[in-house]
């Protein structure tokens, strides 16, 4: 299974004007952050997790030519408004793609994006099939793909696990019964927003914990602001089985 990290940033403590802080003059091109999604290569599938604003640069930038589903952890537009894009993939498979997400998720996507959804359409909007999903397991061409409730503040939102993978952004608590889903994981990305807490996004500490909890072979470090500091100044910071993704970074997992 192939991981690429599409993006590992977030909207959360971005600048909207010129920032000179360190991390937004640094000439690392790991310090250079599009919103947090990633691409997931198993078997003949293609799986997007989140299409942000940035998804048509992100697709573009991969050379990414075939796309199975995209798979939605929440309803912020930072995890939606790029799904207007989806319309390269319809000309290419001549259909309409399929989108997996939660029966709220759903209304707001089908709300965003009214004019995708008229029964009168308007040719060369962007076509898809949503497909309601909730904290069971469900399959997508064969593949097996475990929910992970979480909470985002007061938000329900779904992390995602494929073989022993697991994708967790934009929350700040785990209930205890979702632990079970995460045993004898191999490769965790988690988020880990900045040092200081935070009212809705796990802090590097607070991702730490749960790292040390859940005992992955491996664990990167998504969904980061400026806030957190430096690549390379942080990745000194923390364990050895830690790790700061980065934009581009890809993973070969195990399954």
């Amino acid at each position: 299974m192939k991981v690429t990290f599409l993006g590992t940033g977030t909207s959360q403590g971005m600048p909207v004007i010129s920032c000179k802080c360190e991390v937004c003059t640094s000439i690392n091109e790991k310090d250079k952050r599009l919103r947090s999604a990633i691409l997931i290569e198993i078997d003949d599938n293609v799986f997007v997790i989140d299409a942000g604003p940035d998804f048509r640069q992100q697709m573009l930038r991969e050379d990414i030519c075939k796309l199975t589903a995209i798979i939605l952890t929440h309803e912020h537009r930072d995890h939606i408004a790029g799904l207007d894009d989806i319309r390269a993939f319809n000309y290419i498979h001549k259909k309409p793609v399929d989108v997996y997400a939660e029966s709220r998720v759903l209304k707001a996507v089908e709300h965003e994006f009214f004019y995708a959804f008229k029964e009168d359409k308007y040719p060369g909007i962007p076509e898809m099939n949503l497909n309601i999903i909730t904290e069971e397991p469900f399959q997508i061409e064969g593949v097996r793909i475990i929910p992970i409730r979480g909470l985002h503040y007061k938000l329900p939102v779904l992390g995602f696990r494929i073989n022993d993978f697991v994708y967790l952004t934009d929350l700040n608590h785990i209930p205890e019964s979702e632990f079970t889903k995460l045993q004898n994981v191999n490769t965790l990305v988690i988020t880990s927003l900045r040092k200081k807490k935070h009212v809705s996004h796990f802090c590097l500490s607070e991702s730490l914990e749960i790292i040390k909890k859940v005992n992955p072979q491996k664990a990167y470090l998504t969904h980061i602001s400026h806030q957190l500091g430096l690549f390379d100044e942080v990745s000194k910071e923390i364990p050895e089985n830690v790790y700061l993704a980065y934009d581009r970074l890809v993973l070969e997992v195990l399954v």
